[in-house]
């Protein structure tokens, strides 16, 4: 059943999240399903029960029964739980001004939400109380490092002995992805976690005396490469292990083909050969009347569903306070320059580990381009993980470590 207008509005009017969303838009939200059609009407952000007129300012979307009826399910299938992917691959379309899709993304999503059933689980996850006053155990410092002749301040965090092992953060992001792995005890007790970020990420400031407020910031694989190995050479590491989530899961194979003899493995979370997609399509997230909080929703639609919810409006915050440039930036070695296609054949895992991970929602490095590389790397590792998206180690770290630690433990055994 299709709410009416009515029902709509009183759902957003008790929403929060939607409120928030859709603070100053003048519009509104047309919802075509099938034949049936229904919506509310925005004035400066406050919802009207009144189904808008397609127009520039009104964000429509309509598809068919079939598609609607997967995207309205309490846990959505994959293509169907997020309306970017959805009207890419989900069935359904979308009219109206780019510019305020990407200003009211957020807002669009949340309304979709608003019109599926109730889930039969509790999708929200609350750890236990941590006791006042304790602290958790990563250490963070800066490291100096000389990169294309420019002195960098990396900073890093670290806990835990043993095996080094060195954690690349996502595209946009920075290394607090990481922070409920440097809080499991076998990892800890095994293997040294020293989790970074990349320069213009997080805390690694840009560096004194280059005059980068007045180039466009762009992320270039010779560079992001170096980022890794200077920095194992630099805190003395021997044969570290790597392991790089999204545009770190193509790093990781990166450094498997053209570093082999720095690392002892990588694992590549969320890897893939080639990645590619249209690097236009994105470029409104830096016009500078969208907000950061689009590239923050736009993430969580890249976690699963069942995620824990707090885990995801993590992501969502992490992302929408970060440096507007980083995300898009960062997206041109993941979306353009990274190509392994015909180089991955060259990869020897006698000589480097190679082990692949895919998560079942993760709509860009998908299962089947995950799939894909393990076949193009003889000798690696594939596992595919279920209910897990884009983010393994951040939306759902519990059942992300369920995945990792056997081969955790094929890594420590070999090295002893």
């Amino acid at each position: 059943m299709v709410p009416t207008s009515l029902a709509l509005k009183e759902l957003c009017l008790a929403d929060g999240e939607f409120q928030i969303a859709t603070r100053y838009w003048t519009g509104g939200i047309r919802i075509e399903i099938g034949a049936s059609v229904t919506g509310v009407t925005l004035v400066n952000g406050v919802a009207v029960a009144k189904v808008p007129e397609r127009a520039e300012n009104v964000i429509t979307l309509f598809g068919p029964d079939i598609a609607w009826d997967k995207i309205r399910q309490a846990i959505p299938p994959r293509f169907h739980n997020d309306v970017f992917i959805a009207t890419a691959r989900g069935g359904i379309g979308w009219s109206g001004d780019s510019k305020i899709w990407w200003q009211y993304y957020a807002a669009v999503q949340r309304l979709v939400e608003l019109l599926r059933s109730a889930p039969d689980v509790a999708l929200d996850y609350l750890p236990p109380s941590k006791k006042h006053g304790k602290l958790d155990a990563p250490i963070g410092r800066y490291v100096h490092l000389n990169l294309s002749g420019t002195d960098y301040r990396i900073y890093y965090e670290e806990a835990g002995t043993g095996i080094p092992l060195l954690l690349q953060h996502t595209a946009g992001s920075h290394g607090t992805q990481w922070r409920h792995l440097f809080e499991d005890e076998e990892l800890t007790e095994n293997f040294r976690l020293i989790a970074y970020d990349l320069p213009f990420h997080g805390k690694s400031v840009p560096p004194v005396g280059e005059r980068w407020w007045e180039q466009k910031y762009r992320l270039d694989g010779g560079f992001l490469r170096s980022v890794p190995v200077e920095l194992s050479g630099a805190l003395g590491l021997e044969r570290p292990v790597f392991m790089g989530c999204s545009v770190g899961g193509l790093l990781a194979l990166d450094l498997a083909h053209k570093h082999p003899t720095v690392f002892d493995s990588v694992i590549s979370l969320e890897g893939a050969l080639r990645i590619g997609g249209s690097y236009e399509a994105l470029k409104e997230l830096w016009h500078p009347e969208v907000s950061n909080e689009a590239k923050g929703r736009m993430m969580e639609g890249l976690t699963a569903p069942s995620s824990p919810e707090s885990y995801r409006k993590e992501i969502v915050q992490t992302y929408s306070s970060g440096w507007p440039p980083a995300l898009l930036g960062d997206l041109w070695y993941y979306l353009i320059e990274y190509d392994l296609r015909d180089l991955a054949k060259e990869i020897d895992t006698e000589e480097v580990g190679v082990h692949i991970f895919s998560g079942e929602y993760d709509y860009s490095g998908t299962v089947e381009k995950g799939r894909e590389a393990h076949a193009a790397i003889k000798g690696s590792t594939f596992t595919e993980m279920q209910s897990i998206g884009h983010f393994p180690m951040s939306e759902n770290p519990e059942k992300f470590l369920e995945y990792l630690k056997p081969i955790m433990r094929e890594i420590l055994e070999s090295r002893q």
